[in-house]
């Protein structure tokens, strides 16, 4: 009679976890009710590099949210090729004609505008949005392993120096130097930067942030950047993006 018992309160505990309902995971997205702040941080790919992302921003309405955001990207040239010197075994690989690295930090506030709401069971919420702000480009000078010629030892000497389109051509280029060498000379080029895009956040929750967006930048510089030897300097750099983000919404 126990075993009985047993077996049967054992079932009946089994049969009430069935029966006992699920609370539902609040969100906002259900009753629209409008997070005031958010935080988003990400990925950055676009036409000459990539980068990183983050921004803050605070809801002025409920199609409009101000945002403060900043990147940290890399500016490359599309002409950039990568090569080595045949005659040596152990030569380093570099990127013949380049005079500099340059990277690019901008600092900027901006406006997203709400275009389509996502349903109350989740889906996609598309925004429209435009930042402008500062853009600071920082140059720094490509330094290569020479080969320079020593008449007393007849022989080669591999030196550090920095590449000079005039002096150094495939013959004597060994391979490219140590990142930082060269760092103490990096030059400052501060502008000025305008972005447009469309975002599309996904997902099903309103505090949880999932967003994809893809647009435009325009950098500009009064004292032009230099890439390439082989191309003049430049003040303009557009460039075209794709970046993803997470991040979540609180009051």
């Amino acid at each position: 009679m126990a075993g009985l018992f047993m077996s049967g309160q054992e079932q009946e505990t089994k049969k009430e976890r069935k029966l006992k309902p699920v609370e539902p995971v609040y969100d906002s997205i259900s009753d629209r009710v409008l997070l005031r702040r958010e935080f988003t941080g990400g990925l950055i790919l676009h036409s000459r590099g990539w980068g990183f992302h983050i921004r803050k921003g605070k809801n002025l309405s409920y199609k409009r949210s101000l945002q403060w955001e900043i990147d940290a990207v890399s500016l490359k040239s599309p002409k950039q090729i990568k090569t080595i010197n045949p005659y040596f075994n152990n030569a380093k690989s570099y990127v013949y004609g380049k005079l500099n690295h340059v990277y690019v930090l901008r600092a900027g506030i901006g406006i997203t505008r709400l275009l389509n709401r996502k349903p109350y069971w989740g889906g996609i919420e598309l925004r429209f949005i435009y930042f402008g702000g500062f853009s600071l480009a920082l140059a720094k000078p490509i330094y290569l392993y020479v080969l320079n010629y020593s008449p007393e030892d007849e022989d080669y000497t591999i030196d550090i120096e920095r590449y000079d389109p005039k002096t150094h051509g495939l013959d004597n280029i060994y391979g490219r130097a140590p990142f930082t060498s060269g760092i103490a000379n990096t030059s400052l080029h501060p502008g000025l930067y305008a972005k447009l895009g469309l975002n599309f956040e996904f997902g099903n929750y309103n505090s949880s942030i999932k967003a994809i967006e893809t647009g435009a930048a325009l950098d500009f510089y009064p004292f032009p950047v230099a890439i390439m030897s082989s191309n003049p300097e430049h003040s303009f750099f557009i460039t075209f993006y794709i970046g993803i983000s997470f991040g979540k919404r609180y009051d």
